[in-house]
């Protein structure tokens, strides 16, 4: 059974979440893949959450309050959203490994330093060996890579960064930690009772899509 975690450097709750996996990679064999947060949300035709405003101010409240209530040190980069691609193809030039994704992230989130541009990164690509960072990230397999890891979350139904993805189940969120680890423990659990039904249940109404302004 595959055992993914599927995460995007400008989510703050990715770094969150980060912090918690310790006891699934262990038991699952969990490997990460970075995927582009904002080619999920084109795909499915959605925005992010620090791309609606009252949205924006409620989850950096929400993230630093979990960091604090956690006791894990957290501070937002200089602005944010930003674009992660750099700090994406970055870890997927250090080979997408754990120790390459704990320093950007903690570059990123701990530290609260830029991570848009390859300058800004490349003291953590000094770290691995990186001495020309802008030829690594400009590397054709790097952007193949990160895409190919992008188009198979889509494919796979990931709808949102960061999500836990244990052969077809999907858990979103780090709020979703704690179910990962029940579901793990015990998968026919949830095959069982309410959410037997629950899977079956029927759509009551759907929304109409808006008419275009003059239709």
């Amino acid at each position: 059974m595959e055992s993914i975690w599927h995460f995007d450097v400008v989510s703050p709750f990715a770094y969150l979440q980060l912090q918690r996996l310790g006891p699934l990679r262990e038991r699952t064999g969990l490997r990460p893949r970075p995927i582009v947060f904002g080619a999920v949300l084109a795909h499915l035709g959605q925005r992010g959450p620090a791309e609606i405003d009252a949205k924006r101010g409620f989850t950096y409240l929400s993230a630093q309050w979990r960091a604090e209530r956690d006791r894990i040190a957290l501070r937002f980069p200089p602005a944010h959203p930003f674009n992660p691609l750099a700090a994406l193809r970055l870890i997927v030039a250090c080979g997408s490994s754990w120790e390459a994704v704990e320093a950007v992230f903690a570059h990123v989130w701990r530290d609260g330093r830029a991570g848009d541009t390859p300058a800004s990164l490349a003291d953590v690509g000094a770290r691995f060996g990186i001495a020309d960072i802008e030829a690594a990230l400009a590397s054709a397999s790097v952007k193949e890579e990160l895409r190919a890891n992008t188009e198979d979350a889509i494919a796979a139904g990931v709808f949102g960064v960061p999500t836990l993805r244990f052969g077809h189940a999907l858990f979103w969120g780090d709020d979703a930690t704690s179910l990962a680890e029940a579901w793990v423990e015990d998968p026919a659990r949830f095959e069982r009772g309410e959410y037997a039904r629950l899977r079956a249940l029927p759509v009551g109404i759907s929304r109409a899509t808006p008419k275009a302004s003059g239709a």
